[in-house]
């Protein structure tokens, strides 16, 4: 069965139970339904540190559009910025805000949400965590130390090169993604 980000949030812990009320309070995914969101990151699988933010990736063809929506209804929240920028050489735009407590990360590329590396990553280390609940600790360990998530999924299962595509490519390889 797929990893479904909300629903964990939904049934999750204090700070997960915290992110699905702002979420649902600030009506971002109706809003922005259009675009596909899907909730990603450490917040859902709780492995979250202090400062891990609300991702939400979305599948976004014209970013003119996007740009200007996302303006109009964020605009005015604590710490808006929006900025464009190639990912592995994928035209993209990255929004932040602050609200309820948290920082929103919108992230937005002409990929189906699905099928971009967030989502991905999260489904992979959802899996791992399933199948080896001894992971959980040791990755919030790492995190703790400073690590970003996928570089500390690797350092504990042992792949080696670019953390990203190596994460990607163990899913690949298992048949998780």
């Amino acid at each position: 069965m797929q990893f479904n980000s909300l629903k964990a949030l939904q049934a999750g812990n204090e700070k997960q139970k915290k992110a699905y009320a702002a979420i649902c309070k600030l009506g971002i995914l109706s809003d922005l339904s259009a675009f596909n969101p899907i909730i990603c990151g450490t917040i859902p699988l709780g492995i979250d540190v202090e400062d891990s933010d609300l991702d939400i990736v979305c599948e976004v063809e014209d970013f003119e559009l996007f740009k200007q929506k996302v303006a109009h209804l964020y605009k005015n929240e604590t710490g808006y910025r929006a900025k464009r920028i190639t990912v592995k050489g994928i035209d993209t735009i990255k929004v932040n805000f602050f609200w309820e407590g948290f920082e929103f990360e919108l992230f937005g590329q002409s990929v189906p949400s699905s099928l971009q590396p967030a989502f991905q990553h999260m489904v992979i280390e959802h899996y791992i965590m399933e199948k080896a609940p001894h992971i959980r600790a040791q990755v919030i360990d790492l995190k703790n130390k400073g690590y970003k998530t996928e570089p500390a999924f690797c350092k504990v299962l042992e792949l080696e090169g670019d953390p990203y595509e190596a994460l990607l490519q163990y899913g690949k390889k298992e048949g998780i993604v």
